[in-house]
């Protein structure tokens, strides 16, 4: 995979003034947009988008400092105007053409990437792969921002608000892996962007054809291939290091690669007050 997303990176480079196809680029890499889209936002610490775009206007700067006329640089960068060209180019530098053009500066410029695996080993991926059938997530389920580290308020407001005896309820209704009450994440932004917005549910797994109640949320999930990493340690600072080790470590050097399709947290065993829990997380995957 960081072969992969240095190619990426080169094609990027060679494509600056394109309107860029990452799904193409994607097939021609032997991968998926998907998979190409969440590595890239992992391990770089921006979406791809926002790299096009950093990079772009980088590189755009050098054109503005000249004597060429502003549209027809916004043209050359691919927009459709000065103004759009302005607004991208303020969102990057902090300062419109203009004023570059008028002052030389201040700019700043997007280095180009490159990507190298370092092992290190620090982390244990305690992990297992399984084949699952179609079954169901089912729970109540609600829209919140995506929060990459710490606790997620809306999502603890959420399981807050529902009464103690539903989550009996729930955990009487599941009757498939992954087992227990599930914290699932879905319809997750490609980029996995600080918040952008995704579907989250509190519930159980069910087969396929288990009878659900009406006044509860449900997921369908196809049949396929899952990795299932075990965590152990300070909650949610345990897990939040796994996931981002399944992108910097594990990905990298094992040949699956992300599917779409939710991801699912299924929470163990757990101290009375959350500080600390054993957790199993289930990502979808396919062989790469």
């Amino acid at each position: 995979m960081i072969a992969e997303l240095n190619r990426l990176v080169e094609l990027v480079e060679d494509r600056l003034n394109d309107d860029l196809d990452v799904a193409s680029l994607a097939t021609h890499l032997g991968t998926t947009e998907y998979h190409l889209r969440r590595m890239f936002s992992s391990l770089a610490g921006m979406p791809l988008s926002e790299y096009i775009r950093r990079r772009r206007m980088s590189v755009a700067a050098a054109d503005v400092l000249g004597n060429g006329d502003l549209l027809s640089i916004a043209v050359r960068y691919g927009y459709g105007s000065a103004e759009a060209f302005g607004r991208a180019f303020r969102a990057v530098h902090g300062v419109g053409p203009g004023d570059v053009r008028r002052d030389g500066g201040p700019l700043r410029t997007q280095p180009r990437l490159r990507f190298h695996l370092t092992v290190e080993g620090n982390i244990t991926m305690d992990t297992r792969i399984t084949e699952r059938p179609a079954f169901r997530l089912v729970g109540h389920a609600t829209r919140v921002p995506l929060i990459h580290e710490g606790i997620n308020p809306h999502i603890q407001a959420h399981i807050a608000s529902l009464p103690v005896a539903e989550h009996a309820r729930l955990k009487a209704l599941g009757d498939t892996e992954p087992a227990g009450l599930l914290q699932v994440s879905a319809d997750v932004d490609p980029d996995y962007t600080e918040g952008s917005e995704l579907t989250y549910l509190h519930g159980v797994a069910v087969t396929d054809t288990t009878m659900v109640p009406d006044d509860l949320d449900s997921i369908e999930v196809p049949a396929g291939m899952w990795a299932v990493f075990r965590t152990e340690g300070a909650h949610p600072a345990a897990l939040q290091a796994v996931w981002a080790a399944t992108a910097t470590d594990w990905f990298p050097s094992n040949p699956w690669r992300l599917r779409p399709g939710p991801s699912i947290v299924a929470v163990l065993d757990r101290a009375d007050d959350f500080s600390t829990a054993t957790c199993e997380l289930w990502l979808p995957v396919e062989r790469a």
